[in-house]
């Protein structure tokens, strides 16, 4: 999935420094708002983690728009699920919970996308309403309503 930010190039040490964590979470909450300028190849996007008590099991993140690419491999939502705690319904969950979230930001129906071979993911966005729409460059589009009935 992979999200663009800056956080991205932070290291384990520097996460583990209590300023250096604050200031992620700063960039992550700038990435959010629509006044903050970013590279025209970027979207704003809201950053969600999963987490139970003090584990981090995941991240997901709600692109407010697509870019010309998003709109064909990336799509709206991504998400990842740390690999210790995956096959137990955190992907599920995770994206169930992020469709009023979407809603909120104006995604009437979001495009989640996953690889064609990556089944358990398939299963994670059909069972969230998701419809298939097609096939390209080796993803799924799928198109899962964030309102639900």
């Amino acid at each position: 999935m992979g999200a663009h930010g800056a956080w991205q190039s932070w290291s384990r040490e520097e996460l583990e420094d209590a300023s250096e964590f604050a200031a992620l979470v700063e960039a992550i909450r700038a990435e959010a708002l629509p006044e903050t300028e970013l590279p025209p190849d970027l979207v704003h996007q809201t950053m969600l983690w999963y987490v139970e008590g003090d584990q981090w099991l995941g991240r997901l993140s709600i692109r407010h728009t697509l870019t010309p690419l998003l709109h064909e491999l990336g799509g709206h939502i991504g998400y990842t699920v740390r690999p210790s705690a995956q096959r137990q319904g955190h992907a599920t969950r995770m994206l169930t919970e992020s469709l009023p979230w979407a809603a909120r930001l104006g995604i009437d129906t979001a495009l989640v996308t996953c690889d064609v071979d990556n089944i358990a993911s398939r299963r994670v966005i059909e069972s969230a309403g998701g419809e298939l729409e097609d096939e390209r460059h080796g993803k799924l589009r799928f198109w899962v309503p964030t309102h639900v009935s």
